[in-house]
């Protein structure tokens, strides 16, 4: 076969390097081990990159696919750990970054009847790594969650608005953290969790519990950061939180990271 040009390896000589250059939005399936000690399989939206030198016109964008597909038909998380060292190789690269973003199902029973529903949490593993340098993990969670106002409460008659929000909450550990630990971390900090199936009974019980408990935006930003920094292994977090107001046609907003 005649050789072919090859035109990413030529020289480009406006002198500015690229943060990141890879590919995003492939869909892979990704095996997950959840606390019970089953293996969850899901499907993964990823994106994988590197660094580019200011003298290279461009990367070789299907040796990210290949080192994707080197691995088989799915992925589990000691392998997505070792992606960004087999990219730095393959592209002679000095950082590689990957990103899965995956949803995990956890069966959760209805807090009176015990009738169980699966309820879906987006997560998203973020692996870095330089050359020579160590890998750097960081796990996000989103858990949507129920707020009640404590505003709303003192000034009214009866009742108190209340509305649903999400919680992105990242970390980085010193060792492993399950996720339905950090989701369940959450959970704790708001007025009630959320469940897939409610009889009667269970919606009374998560309706006062949200009436007895009622929190900010603020008071569920500094509950998930105060649980964090109690947690031995959590040595890094980012917690935001957005409230969908029910009463208003805005959101509410608040965010804490750790610094260090």
């Amino acid at each position: 076969m005649k050789e072919l040009k090859d035109t990413q390896n030529e020289r480009d000589d406006r002198n500015l390097a690229i943060d990141r250059v890879g590919v995003k939005g492939l869909r892979f399936p990704v095996e997950v081990s959840d606390k019970g000690g089953t293996a969850q399989r899901t499907v993964a939206t990823v994106a994988l990159a590197v660094d580019l030198p200011h003298h290279y016109k461009g990367t070789h964008m299907s040796r990210f696919v290949e080192v994707l597909n080197s691995h088989g038909s799915c992925i589990d998380v000691r392998t997505m750990a070792n992606l960004p060292r087999e990219l730095l190789k393959r592209l002679d690269a000095r950082k590689a970054h990957v990103e899965f973003q995956f949803p995990f199902f956890r069966s959760k029973a209805a807090p009176v009847t015990g009738r169980a529903g699966l309820m879906d949490y987006e997560v998203r593993f973020e692996v870095e790594a330089e050359k020579d340098g160590p890998l750097d993990f960081i796990v996000t969670v989103m858990v949507p969650v129920a707020t009640l106002c404590p505003c709303s409460k003192q000034i009214s008659d009866r009742g108190a608005h209340n509305q649903r929000g999400v919680v992105t909450y990242s970390v980085r550990c010193k060792e492993p953290v399950w996720i339905e630990d950090l989701v369940e971390l959450v959970e704790r900090s708001a007025s009630c969790e959320l469940y897939s199936l409610l009889k009667r009974p269970d919606e009374k019980a998560v309706t006062e519990r949200a009436y007895d408990n009622p929190v900010f935006v603020e008071d569920l930003v500094r509950n998930v950061a105060s649980r964090s920094n109690a947690h031995a292994d959590i040595t890094w977090y980012r917690v935001e939180a957005e409230n969908f107001e029910s009463i208003h046609n805005h959101n509410a907003y608040a965010v804490i990271e750790k610094v260090g």
